[in-house]
């Protein structure tokens, strides 16, 4: 990520993760038409679901973000924020899913805003989630 992305990363309890990122519009994050680029959109909402997801869940899952989408509704200019939140509920439904090793595909959603307040772009991110194996189910099969 650019220098010019703030990141605030919020895990106050295992059950309770939220993140907001900052991207600052500038010669390094926007296009030719000097508006936000949307690579620079991409990775600024890239890590953030999976992260929180993976917090959640603790080391006995195996947690990737899978693939993107992003939904561009008017140029992004100035400073443009995310927030980013997995409610435990939903964690907590994704390692029940997930249990046994059972492979699973959830998407989150969030919107990227202006300073004013504008939707700038809507993006959907899909994480996949699988509860590892275990040393000793390994050597047993």
């Amino acid at each position: 990520m650019h220098s010019s992305t703030t990141r605030t990363l919020v895990c106050e309890t295992q059950s309770m993760c939220a993140a907001t990122v900052e991207l600052h519009v500038n010669v390094l994050t926007r296009n030719y038409v000097k508006t936000a680029f949307g690579g620079s959109l991409s990775a600024m909402t890239d890590p953030y679901f999976f992260m929180l997801v993976m917090h959640q869940l603790g080391r006995d899952y195996v947690v990737w973000d899978t693939r993107g989408e992003i939904e561009m509704l008017k140029p992004g200019r100035g400073v443009l924020t995310a927030h980013f939140h997995v409610p435990s509920e939903q964690a907590a439904a994704l390692r029940e899913r997930a249990k046994g090793g059972a492979k699973v595909l959830e998407w989150f959603e969030t919107e990227i805003t202006d300073a004013a307040g504008d939707v700038v772009a809507r993006v959907r991110r899909e994480v996949y989630v699988r509860e590892k194996r275990r040393v000793t189910d390994a050597a047993a099969g």
